[in-house]
């Protein structure tokens, strides 16, 4: 008969209280580590931008929330950018590139909807944007485009608003020319509200 006793090692509770807070030490380093993390990202490559106003119809709507990135970033045309303006505004504004610098635009009105002609550094090579984004509830707007066609200042881009019968964009002397140094960055993606999450064309 064998007489051996089975040994059963219990683990004593200070044991298993000292592996909990381990684990729940492990969870928080854990929790801390990504909300730096998260801090660095917004800190030096993204910004939180909102939309305020009815300038950027259809496309973008007022209150709409988006993140706006400026790593390597140069304007192009047809990036919807924000920008901080200075003087009467003094906020930042969203809008669309339509000119770099160098280039040559020509604006013209036909039925009641802009034609927008985009030349090169040489006033060659014109290029009639397709601008499907572009709508026009209150018509072309208010401005004079017999002084076009005009040449984007070196530093500078010229930008408009979607909505182009309500938009004051580069087409006004309030904004103009917009430098490239005040721009905060490209539009990333939309991520309120939630249902509409996503990028942004």
């Amino acid at each position: 008969m064998n007489n051996e006793k089975e040994i059963v090692e219990v683990s004593p509770p200070q044991k298993e209280k000292m592996s909990f807070l381990g684990e729940l030490f492990d969870y928080f380093e854990l929790f801390i580590i990504s909300a730096c993390c998260v801090l660095i990202i917004f800190s030096f490559f993204t910004r939180i931008c909102r939309v305020s106003g009815d300038s950027m119809l259809n496309t973008l709507y007022n209150t709409e929330t988006l993140i706006v990135s400026d790593v390597f970033y140069t304007p192009e045309t047809g990036d919807i950018i924000v920008f901080h303006q200075t003087g009467d505004l003094n906020e930042p504004v969203v809008k669309r590139v339509i000119a770099v610098e160098g280039q040559w635009i020509d604006i013209d009105v036909d039925n009641n909807k802009l034609i927008v002609t985009i030349y090169d550094s040489n006033k060659e090579n014109p290029q009639v944007l397709e601008e499907s984004y572009a709508n026009y509830f209150k018509g072309v707007g208010y401005y004079n485009y017999s002084d076009y066609p005009k040449q984007v200042p070196k530093g500078c881009i010229f930008v408009m608003g979607d909505n182009r019968g309500n938009s004051l964009d580069s087409r006004s002397d309030t904004i103009g020319f917009v430098d490239t140094r005040r721009v905060l960055g490209k539009v990333v993606c939309r991520v309120l509200p939630f249902e509409k999450f996503g990028t942004v064309n």
